[in-house]
């Protein structure tokens, strides 16, 4: 089965392979195993290794997300999030949940906030002290750079937290290079391409160090994740963690440093969005986001308004064919999204593009642009 969804996405079978053996986390050799991945994840998220620290958490991204709110925003805080897209939506309300205040800068979820109106969004709003944005809008496909708004976060006086889930590994990204960010996190099973199961969290010593006490949580306080490290050594856990998917990233870590790391995934990835998108195109369907602000993760498309259209026989007609997409959209028009991302390479894009038209035909859908 070939998977075309922006996560859980397509793993090599070198990945899929550490999933099969039963692992005890306290067993000396699988802690030695898992110390080492610590320096290598900052290292992907170009930080300092003393200077910043990784900080692994068992769960999906949503939990690492508020562990991040939740241990850099103080209670009572006030935040202001990037809301261009679903997921900043999603963001907005872990913020709200636990016990923050937000302030949402809306945007069209079709093209990146522009610099100057998150600018003129912090000057209205002096009590903001961060800034939390959703680099990649897993809805979408568009970019939010960080490299764009940080040094508009940094000359305001504000501290940036970046949910970085989806573009992760593959977007160039360093964090020693925006010292207004406290924390990226990111999960193990995106452009990475490890397996589901844990969430991590780069950020500096400093910070973390600053905002001890703040997130009233212990199974999602960053800081209490450090000081266990420092207590017990950098391979151990606090609680028993999804062992077998942490091995698999290991090895997930491995492929992608032979891949070229970042440049060269999202050189692959860049890539297949293209065709993707020119192949999209070539079928009739009209790309819900314009070229110049699309990224490498997802390809998103109007839905057919054919009368003969129907989103979910179209989506099991393509699992029978062999090729899984997502199931739902977040945009408020129906749209339908194909990624681009994990253990894929343009032939597989091509192919998928292949049994797309056959469906088509199958359903008898002959009007594919948008209205």
């Amino acid at each position: 089965m070939l998977l075309l969804i922006p996560g859980p996405v397509q793993t090599r079978p070198e990945v899929r392979a550490c999933m099969a053996e039963d692992i005890a986390p306290w067993d000396e050799d699988f802690r030695d195993e898992y110390a080492a991945m610590r320096p290598r994840i900052v290292a992907i998220a170009g930080g300092n290794w003393g200077e910043h620290v990784s900080l692994p958490l068992p769960g999906c991204g949503h939990m690492i997300i508020e562990s991040a709110l939740r241990t850099f925003v103080p209670p009572g805080g006030t935040l202001l999030v990037v809301q261009n897209g679903g997921y900043a939506d999603r963001l907005a309300r872990l913020a709200r949940e636990a016990g923050r205040s937000v302030v949402s800068l809306h945007g069209p979820d079709n093209r990146p906030m522009e610099p100057e109106r998150l600018a003129a969004a912090l000057a209205e709003h002096p009590e903001c002290a961060h800034v939390a944005l959703v680099v990649s809008e897993t809805g979408t496909g568009i970019v939010n750079d960080p490299n764009v708004l940080g040094p508009v976060i940094a000359a305001a006086g504000r501290r940036m937290i970046c949910d970085a889930v989806s573009g992760f590994g593959a977007l160039p990204f360093r964090i020693a290079d925006r010292p207004e960010c406290d924390v990226v996190v990111f999960t193990s099973n995106k452009c990475l391409e490890g397996m589901p199961g844990f969430g991590f969290a780069v950020a500096p010593v400093a910070r973390l160090e600053a905002c001890r006490g703040n997130a009233g949580s212990w199974v999602m306080d960053l800081v209490d994740v450090h000081d266990h490290a420092l207590r017990n050594g950098w391979g151990s856990f606090r609680f028993t963690p999804a062992v077998q998917a942490l091995r698999a990233f290991g090895k997930a870590m491995d492929i992608y440093e032979a891949e070229g790391g970042q440049e060269g995934r999202l050189a692959r990835y860049m890539r297949n969005r293209d065709v993707m998108r020119e192949g999209l195109q070539a079928l009739g369907f009209t790309p819900y986001v314009a070229p110049e602000h699309q990224g490498p993760i997802i390809v998103n498309v109007f839905q057919p308004v054919d009368p003969n259209w129907n989103f979910t026989k179209f989506r099991v007609a393509m699992k029978n064919k062999g090729v899984i997409l997502s199931d739902f959209y977040t945009t408020d028009v129906p749209t339908m999204r194909f990624g681009c991302i994990g253990a894929i390479a343009e032939s597989d894009i091509r192919l998928a593009l292949s049994k797309v038209a056959d469906v088509l035909d199958e359903m008898g859908v002959g009007a594919r642009a948008a209205a």
